[in-house]
Formats: structure tokens, sequence, C-alpha cells
């Protein structure tokens, strides 16, 4: 699960602002060029940044990440998002990933940043490499390997990734073999972004900004069998201009108040919103802020949906929300928490704050007692659809609606 962040940061109801609640740094780092800090063509993968354990010093991570839309000009975003000291990366490699930590022959590349091979990225920042020459296609399973010389300090990166990386001492970014990338890691490192440039102008991306259920718990590890993965492969035939998906869903997640990641109001804009060719902001979040006995209620979550749609609104992002699915037989399940649950979505099936409706929670509750999950959807702990409830959940959005214009 993802780490505790932010402790001393709470939010409520009367304060739902884009603040984001993060220490100041405590170091600075030379500014960037502006290549390296502006985003371009179309996220092609993402995964939402938190705080990680400590960084560690001449250590190497080979993330496997799985792509969406293909086109030419690959870059990565490599983040600093939580660290209070410069971070700086000395090597950066990317290549279409064989096998294990194995890379195909002749694939491994070197990026850079700015013209240069090494990168100093300030506390709280994100750069972004230059692009490659060559063309990625759809649904490629990338590797991106960097070095860190001398990390230390909180780490930033994503815990949950329901995908197997590899780390190992030293520096072989640039080797394609996977005989020194020793040990297994469920997570990816200082890694949170990777776009490309569509060979059609007008592609562009949807962003889910969810919490476990989309961040894939339950799903089958290492089989891109999250809803999103579905959806993207669904994109990918289909005949729209969406073809990019970025996954920003966090466990444990809720759209209030900070706790398993920053609240969805605190993160929208680094995880969502500065995500390059994002046209649609795909909405699905609730159940943590209602099933804990947190005390939150149907009000104070509208007014936090309200808030993230009229920011996305006002960034020119199309906004298409999710009913909260069913979730009894949970341990935090309660009637009270039932109540608020059945009222959120009844605002959600009638509102016109967002520009479209996916109703999950028709998709994946049972017709015998719909406070349920369907049994055939369920993971094994009545909250988390499996594999099947994750390709019924994308199966039941509607692309053309996906694809608003506004």
């Amino acid at each position: 699960m993802s780490g505790r962040i932010g402790r001393g940061c709470r939010v409520v109801a009367a304060l739902l602002t884009a603040a984001v609640c993060q220490s100041l740094p405590a170091q600075a780092a030379a500014p960037l060029p502006a290549s390296v800090t502006r985003a371009t063509g179309v996220v092609t993968w993402a995964a939402s940044a938190d705080r990680m354990s400590e960084g560690a010093a001449d250590e190497g991570y080979r993330m496997i990440v799985h792509t969406s839309v293909g086109g030419s000009g690959l870059r990565v975003r490599v983040t600093n998002a939580f660290g209070d000291r410069p971070l700086t990366l000395d090597s950066v490699w990317a290549g279409r990933r064989d096998h294990g930590a194995a890379l195909r022959r002749g694939s491994n590349r070197r990026l850079t940043f700015g013209g240069a091979r090494t990168v100093t990225v300030a506390p709280g920042a994100v750069a972004w490499s230059d692009p490659l020459p060559g063309t990625l296609p759809p649904g490629t399973d990338l590797a991106v390997s960097l070095h860190t010389p001398a990390a230390a300090g909180p780490a930033t990166g994503h815990g949950m990734a329901m995908q197997t990386s590899y780390t190992g001492p030293g520096n072989h970014t640039a080797e394609e073999s996977g005989a020194n990338w020793t040990r297994a890691t469920g997570s990816w490192w200082y890694l949170d972004a990777v776009s490309v440039r569509p060979s059609r102008a007008a592609v562009r991306a949807v962003a889910a900004l969810g919490d476990s259920i989309t961040d894939g718990w339950h799903s089958t590890t290492d089989l891109n069998r999250r809803w999103p993965d579905y959806l993207a492969r669904r994109l990918n035939t289909a005949r729209t201009d969406l073809k990019g998906v970025a996954n920003e869903g966090i466990s444990g997640n809720q759209v209030l108040a900070d706790g398993a990641g920053q609240s969805a109001l605190h993160r929208l804009d680094r995880d969502v919103l500065s995500l390059p060719g994002v046209r649609t902001v795909f909405l699905f979040e609730g159940v943590n802020d209602l099933k804990a006995h947190t005390g939150v209620t149907a009000a104070r979550l509208v007014a936090g949906y309200r808030e993230i749609a009229r920011r996305a609104h006002a960034a020119g992002k199309c906004v298409v929300a999710a009913t909260v699915g069913p979730f009894k037989g949970w341990p935090e399940w309660d009637p009270a928490a039932e109540t608020v649950r059945q009222e959120v979505n009844r605002y959600l099936r009638t509102t016109r704050d967002v520009d479209a409706l996916t109703d999950f929670d028709r998709v994946l509750r049972s017709p015998y007692d719909p406070e349920r999950i369907l049994p055939f959807f369920d993971g094994g702990d009545h909250l988390h659809p499996n594999d099947k409830g994750m390709q019924a959940m994308a199966d039941a959005v509607d692309l053309g609606r996906l694809n608003c214009a506004r």
C-alpha cells in the first residue's frame, strides 16, 4: 500500500482549495532549461507520485511500464515531488522489455535532459527528458532505467504498481541484459509519466483520478488488468481521437483528506492537469472518504467533486465522473456509510457539474443485494473487483461521451 504523507495537513469542507500541503524545500537546485520543465506530446503512461522510503545512494532502478498510445519522440518525467533535497540522476535509459529485466536487443537508448546526461531535480519539482528519435508502438512494455549516485532523504514514487520492476546496486542502466538487476520491487521509483508524439495531432488522452480500484488492487499482477488498462485497449481499436490513458489512482486515496497519498483535491494539478495532451479527467473516488467512519457527509463529498470539476473545466478539460461502487461486507461498511454512498450517487446521476457519467455502481452491484458487489466480480474483499470486474467497468464506459467537447 502507499505510504502515509502530509500528516500535518488536514482538509475541511470550507477549505477545498488547490493548495498542496507540502513542506518547503530545505535546499535549492539550479534552474532547469525550459525544455526540461515544459510538457509536450500526449501522455501514454503515468502513475501518481507519493512519498516512499529513504532514497539509496549508488542504486539502479529498472521500471517496467505498459504504454497506451503509440508515437514518436518518447519523453519520460522524473519526479522529486516529495524529496527534501535535490535529486541527481546521472544515467537514464529507456528500452523495450523482452522478459523479466532483460530488454530487446538494440532497443535501449540513453535519455538526456536539456542535452545533458545528468539531471538534478529540485525538491518538489519534476523534469522531462529530451525526446528520443524513433517510434514506440501502442501497448508496449517499456523499461525505464535510472541510477541515483547519492540519493538520500525521502524518495518519490508509486508504492503499489501491480507490476514487477527491478533494482540493483551500481549503474547498469545501459545494459540490455537483466543479469545485474537482482532484486524485484512492486513499486515505481522516481518516474511518474511517459509521453509520445502521436502520428495525428488530434490525438489526446484520458486521466483516471482514483483510489485503489483504479490503482488495480486485486487485479492480476504483471498482466495489466486494471480497469484503465482495459479502457486503453478499447480506445486503441476504437474510432476516437482519445488514445492515451494515464492511471492516477492511489490505494486508500480520498477526495477530501490527505492520508494515503495527498487528497484528490491536493494532487489534481500535479498528477492530472500537468500531464500533456489530457482532454478528459475521469473522476472515480469517494469510497475511502465515507467508509472509515470519518463523519464525511454527502454534502462535503459533493463539494469536493464540484471543486475538482470546476478546476478541470477551468483548465479546458472534459470531466466524466463515476458512481461509488458497493462495498457491503468490507469491515468498515455500515448503514450510515451506505446512506452517504446512495446520496452521493443520486447527485452524480443527476448533476450537470460534470459532462458525463459512468455508473460503476450499477455495473458492479449484485441484483440480489445491491449494497454488495456481484460475487462474480468480487476480488475477495467485497470492495475491489477482480479481473472480470475490472473489464466490466472499462466496457461500461461510453467512448462517445468520454470524448465530449466543451
